[in-house]
């Protein structure tokens, strides 16, 4: 039954896609993000994710629909980094596994880039949102209940064979889907206090399930994140109580092994794990530092240790992405990365400052507020984890611009009524 139910969706969506390509974006979103056809025994061996994409690629010129060619800042950046990776792919160390990887990462900011072309209305933008809220929020909310249920003695880990199937990349995706709960939460009607409670729940949930994830980088990407909103509060002193209420119940609640393994963030030069980090940094710095072009995709390899890392035999990950990117792509690589990111929350900064007088325009700042705590979580968290190329982060990039494109038009219509000194 689930088979057939699943089957029929997917199917609904790829037809659908032809004439209307926007709602093949958000099925290619939603089984990119959430990989709904691997809890199906028949299509988890399907080619899913292709027959979306080639059916909204082909929609693109069977469409009426409207499709907008237009290159903003951060797109422009893409697409100097995607180039900078196909020129950096014949100089990878390991050829074949680095191919395998750039293949998949090329699909995904191809098809971020296609978002942008189809993608252009307030219906659109709120439909990617809740589409990666509910993606991720599912894993949250059936995280959380797991941590409750079992007091938080048992890791919460993401599915099988995505990006986050680790316990320390689901958190991170759990943490940063949280803001943009928020946000659709304050999109609400005041009538809707039912669906209002039941966003904070699952904002509740997901919480305890990245906490449940025992990932000290999520601990301080949720640290920075709730920093950021305390800040920006208007209410400074009753925000902080209720933070500070619901960290100690949620922290409390955890086991003494939780505890054990949080309080080595303070002695991080002693643990292991830590340390394996940081040899793994130094091995990036000093490739990057003799390569150039860096040395490809996939360069956690014991050869590569004994040449570069200050602990040959310490082979570990990047689990940075500052330092994953650096080491695969040399320091070009990481300028543009770093480039890329700045626009975006500069982008979204200025979706915050933007004060309308209009009422239906407020959630543009509210989303470019919810997106740039979203990104605090993705820089700081993300210093710890291997999530370079992962694609929530590059679909908040379209949550921004599009929303940034929308308000610089109606800031366009506005202009001549102000002339005139008219209002509309």
């Amino acid at each position: 039954m689930r088979d057939l139910v699943l089957g029929a969706v997917l199917l609904w969506l790829i037809v659908k896609a032809f004439k209307h390509p926007w709602i093949g974006i958000i099925g290619w979103t939603w089984i990119s993000i959430m990989n709904p056809h691997t809890y199906s025994w028949r299509l988890s061996e399907l080619p899913v994710a292709a027959a979306m994409a080639g059916s909204t690629l082909i929609g693109i010129f069977l469409t009426k629909d409207k499709i907008t060619y237009f290159v903003s800042r951060e797109s422009g950046v893409l697409m100097l980094f995607m180039l900078w990776m196909c020129i950096t792919l014949p100089f990878s160390v390991y050829f074949d596994r680095s191919f395998d990887l750039w293949s998949r990462v090329m699909k995904i900011d191809f098809m971020i880039l296609v978002a942008m072309l189809v993608l252009h209305s307030k219906r659109h933008i709120m439909a990617l949102a809740w589409t990666l809220v509910a993606s991720i929020g599912f894993y949250g909310v059936k995280g959380g209940i797991f941590t409750f249920a079992t007091g938080g003695s048992y890791r919460v880990w993401g599915p099988e064979g995505s990006y986050i199937e680790g316990n320390n990349e689901v958190a991170l995706a759990l943490i940063m889907v949280i803001p943009l709960i928020r946000f659709l939460q304050m999109q609400l009607p005041a009538a809707s206090k039912w669906a209002s409670r039941g966003l904070a729940l699952a904002m509740l949930l997901c919480a305890a399930s990245a906490l449940g994830s025992q990932s000290r980088g999520a601990l301080l990407a949720i640290a920075a994140m709730t920093l950021v909103l305390w800040w920006r509060g208007k209410h400074k002193l009753e925000m902080g109580l209720v933070f500070l209420v619901l960290g100690v119940a949620l922290i409390i609640f955890m086991p003494d092994s939780w505890t054990e393994r949080m309080s080595t963030i303070k002695t991080y030069d002693q643990d292991t794990s830590a340390g394996g980090r940081i040899n793994a940094w130094w091995m990036a710095f000093n490739l990057a530092s003799h390569n150039f072009f860096g040395g490809g995709f996939m360069v956690s390899s014991a050869a590569l240790f004994a040449l570069y890392a200050p602990d040959p035999n310490d082979v570990h990950a990047a689990h940075s992405i500052y330092f994953m990117v650096l080491g695969e792509h040399g320091f070009v690589g990481l300028f543009l990365f770093l480039l890329l990111w700045f626009f975006v929350w500069r982008s979204a900064g200025r979706l915050y400052r933007h004060q309308s007088s209009s009422p239906e325009d407020r959630w543009m700042s509210d989303l470019g507020a919810m997106c740039q705590v979203s990104l605090v979580g993705y820089f700081v968290g993300g210093a710890f984890l291997s999530l370079s190329y992962y694609d929530l982060p590059y679909n908040i990039l379209i949550l921004v611009v599009l929303t940034c494109r929308l308000m610089d038009g109606k800031a366009k219509d506005d202009l001549p009524a102000a002339k005139l000194g008219l209002s509309r």
